[in-house]
């Protein structure tokens, strides 16, 4: 009988269990917002952003830990975790505040034959669930959920994720919205303002896959978080992942910074970022590979190209680039 089982391969056909590799126990990456690790420049450029009450507009290559450090500044302000937002190439400008079920209302009027009050059918997204919190129980209690009711007043940290993703007209038509903290509920005529006391704190990331309108960046204060550097990557790992020195030495985590190194230096068509960094390093701990110290290991560094390579060409040249150059660094 065939056997239908499922073998990892390694490069010269032997499996997994050939090459004598136990597969590890699943690692959550450390997400702890505790181990965020943000440059002074960035911690400047929150500092003004929560002075002056602007929503801070974050950019850098994905991967970057944009998205992170709304989580870290929740933690260091001792507040709930982020209220997200993800932006979409369908959202609208009512799709930050609140969303509204028509067509189960419009279900619901139809067979019961009765008026069906239309509060019910209302649901608060991220800046508008930010801004009733601001807000006293009493007056925000009937239009939150119940796990969040007699929270507040409270301030909240919000991220607005990736909102070069959305409509060109999205950033333009929350204008009035995001300066001022409030909104309208077309669908009832009821309006929200924030308690300035507890005024949410605004974070927005973009990939800048395209260009936000002047009107919009003026409301902003902006920072690039640029990819770290070497010195930058060391200690990011450190702070991220759980290294044993018995089996990934600080030696051996110079090889694979290096080696990273050269690869982002190879303008690759997609450059791996930070994230794909910090997965490829811990496989190189899991799996004891050095890049750079012992004999034979390039066969098992060009396995672990899959993590860094995002399209056939660019996981092509790198393997190229090993076995021409015979070493990774």
């Amino acid at each position: 009988m065939e056997d239908t089982r499922f073998r990892l391969y390694s490069g010269d056909g032997r499996t997994i269990e050939d090459r004598k590799l136990e597969l590890p126990p699943f690692e959550q990456p450390d997400d702890d917002p505790a181990n965020y690790l943000a440059d002074e420049g960035l911690c400047d450029a929150v500092n003004v952003a929560l002075a002056l009450g602007q929503p801070l507009l974050v950019t850098g290559e994905p991967g970057t830990g944009k998205t992170q450090l709304a989580g870290s500044v929740a933690y260091q302000l001792k507040l709930d975790k982020p209220l997200v937002f993800h932006a979409k190439t369908t959202s609208t400008a009512k799709d930050l505040f609140y969303r509204y079920e028509a067509l189960r209302h419009f279900h619901d009027s139809h067979f019961h034959r009765e008026n069906v009050r239309t509060e019910p059918y209302i649901s608060y997204e991220a800046l508008g669930l930010a801004i009733l919190l601001s807000m006293p129980p009493k007056e925000a209690n009937p239009h939150l959920p119940e796990f969040l009711r007699d929270q507040g007043p409270r301030r909240s940290v919000v991220l607005i994720d990736e909102i070069d993703k959305a409509p060109r007209d999205f950033p333009n038509d929350v204008l009035d919205e995001v300066e001022n903290l409030r909104f309208i509920v077309k669908e009832t005529g009821q309006k929200f303002s924030a308690n300035q006391r507890y005024r949410p704190i605004l974070i927005l990331t973009s990939n800048s896959e395209k260009n936000l309108p002047d009107a919009f960046l003026r409301r902003c204060v902006f920072y690039h978080i640029a990819f770290p550097d070497e010195r930058r990557l060391q200690q990011i790992v450190q702070r991220r992942l759980k290294m044993d020195s018995r089996f990934f030495t600080p030696q051996m985590l110079d090889h694979a910074i290096r080696h990273f190194t050269k690869i982002r230096q190879m303008a690759l068509k997609k450059n791996p970022a930070t994230a794909e960094f910090l997965a490829w390093v811990r496989i190189f701990k899991e799996m004891k590979i050095d890049a750079g110290l012992k004999p034979g290991e390039n066969e098992a560094v060009a396995m672990t190209y899959s993590i860094l390579a995002k399209n056939p060409e660019d996981l092509a040249r790198l393997r190229k680039d090993l076995k021409e150059t015979g070493s990774p660094q």
